[in-house]
């Protein structure tokens, strides 16, 4: 399966969608590893520390991933943007409208799913060809919304990323930042 971590697909497949992988079972892609690669090339060419990759941030970009590409209709005119959940999973779901009054939803989604002890903060981008590491760090550098998080610029020039996930599935590249250091292991998945 093209973008996704296979023991976490495998894992899925015999329990079911519904039920959480152990953190243990999380794995970066080869894509997902080069998208991580690519955002910290972009950060120290801006003379930006590296961030810790997260199990945890990485287990819910995954889930979410999947959630979106199986469950949200990619449509510019949807009053639901990409950081909504769907109703399909154990977790919260709701609607994330583009005048964030509901961003909470998104913030509490790792404490929710992984239990990362701090809120999450996410971007997101669609491809309908699908997505790539490349498509996507380039789409988010020009980026008014999204290019901030990557570089720690505008509002968030005061914040200190210490935690990264990536997942990237089917049409979707999500990449979720986080201020809490995550001590939990991630591998590369084979």
């Amino acid at each position: 399966m093209r973008s996704f971590a296979l023991s976490a697909f495998l894992f899925l497949l015999m329990t079911g969608f519904n039920a959480k992988p152990a953190l243990n079972e999380v794995c970066l892609s080869k894509e997902e590893k080069k998208l991580y690669d690519l955002i910290m090339d972009y950060r120290r060419s801006k003379s930006l520390d590296a961030i810790p990759i997260s199990s945890k941030l990485t287990l819910v970009a995954q889930t979410h991933a999947r959630d979106l590409a199986e469950h949200y209709e990619f449509n510019p005119k949807n009053k639901c943007n990409p950081h909504s959940w769907s109703e399909k999973g154990k977790w919260t779901s709701c609607c994330y409208t583009n005048d964030h009054k509901e961003a909470s939803c998104m913030w509490t989604k790792p404490q929710e799913i992984a239990g990362y002890s701090g809120n999450g903060f996410e971007i997101a981008y669609y491809s309908s060809l699908g997505a790539s590491a490349q498509e996507g760090i380039d789409g988010w550098k020009i980026s008014a919304g999204h290019n901030p998080l990557l570089i720690n610029s505008g509002s968030w020039s005061k914040v200190k990323w210490n935690a990264i996930g990536i997942g990237i599935y089917k049409e979707y590249g999500l990449v979720w930042f986080g201020e809490v250091e995550d001590e939990s292991t991630l591998r590369i998945c084979h």
